[in-house]
């Protein structure tokens, strides 16, 4: 028998400073997300953002994911304890919050995340901690996942971009990512993620973030993107499951065809 949250191989990767390649899911089969687990990839972040994610069918994909081998982090759309504790609760091994624009906002979603005296999230036995009934006590458990449970921070606004180091300076806080779409918007280049100027402020805050001892991460929808983005240092590297579905057809077509 094991905790569900033993260690959390997407930290114990980024602390070695591997590059790991992941995807944004929304579409929400357990199927699915065996499938990328046996295909190897390094991670999956379940989208609760722009899907229609419940907790209820979170805890069917994180067993999925658990069962081959396949970090799951989600993207919860509410920066909210009481919404933030139920995919905690249910097996996520990390939370990406999205718009996160202020050092408040950082904040609270480490308060969301971690147990005291680091944060503020209530404690009670349930999957997570195994009902109680595991291998840990509470106790473990609440030192477990303060170490374990990654916390990561969207940057993609203007008040985000001008309070950077604020952010930054948030006890708790992992990892940094990049929104490229969202930046466009905020640097009135709406729809043009690869923009030069996009991707200038990119490189130029992660390595400010890097500097600042945190993980940094951005989109990276093809395999040349990927190694960019590399290169200059990000290690948390995602694209979408509907890409990589899309692109493996696209080939079979265009080869049949």
């Amino acid at each position: 028998m094991i905790a569900v949250i033993e260690r959390n191989p997407l930290k114990e990767r980024l602390r070695r400073g591997e590059a790991l390649v992941g995807a944004f899911v929304n579409v929400f089969s357990p199927e699915l997300i065996e499938v990328l687990g046996l295909l190897g990839l390094d991670f999956v972040i379940l989208d609760g953002e722009h899907a229609a994610l419940t907790p209820e069918t979170a805890v069917e994909l994180y067993r999925a994911a658990e069962l081959r081998g396949l970090p799951c982090v989600t993207r919860v759309g509410v920066n909210h304890p009481q919404v933030i504790q139920k995919y905690l609760e249910g097996g996520a091994l990390g939370v990406l919050i999205p718009l996160v624009s202020t050092p408040e906002e950082a904040r609270r979603a480490v308060d969301a995340v971690k147990y005291p005296p680091l944060g503020r999230r209530g404690l009670a036995a349930s999957r997570v901690s195994d009902w109680g009934l595991g291998p840990l006590s509470l106790a473990e458990h609440v030192a477990r996942s303060n170490e374990e449970t990654l916390v990561a921070v969207q940057v993609e606004t203007r008040e985000a971009l001008e309070r950077f180091d604020e952010i930054l300076a948030v006890e708790g806080v992992d990892l940094v990512f990049f929104g490229p779409s969202d930046l466009s918007v905020a640097l009135g280049l709406p729809g043009q993620p690869t923009h030069p100027r996009v991707i200038e402020q990119i490189e130029r805050l992660g390595a400010r973030a890097r500097e600042a001892g945190r993980w940094t991460g951005t989109i990276a929808r093809t395999p040349e993107d990927a190694r960019r983005w590399r290169s200059r240092g990000f290690q948390w590297l995602c694209t979408s499951v509907v890409d990589l579905i899309a692109r493996g057809v696209r080939a079979h077509l265009d080869a049949v065809r």
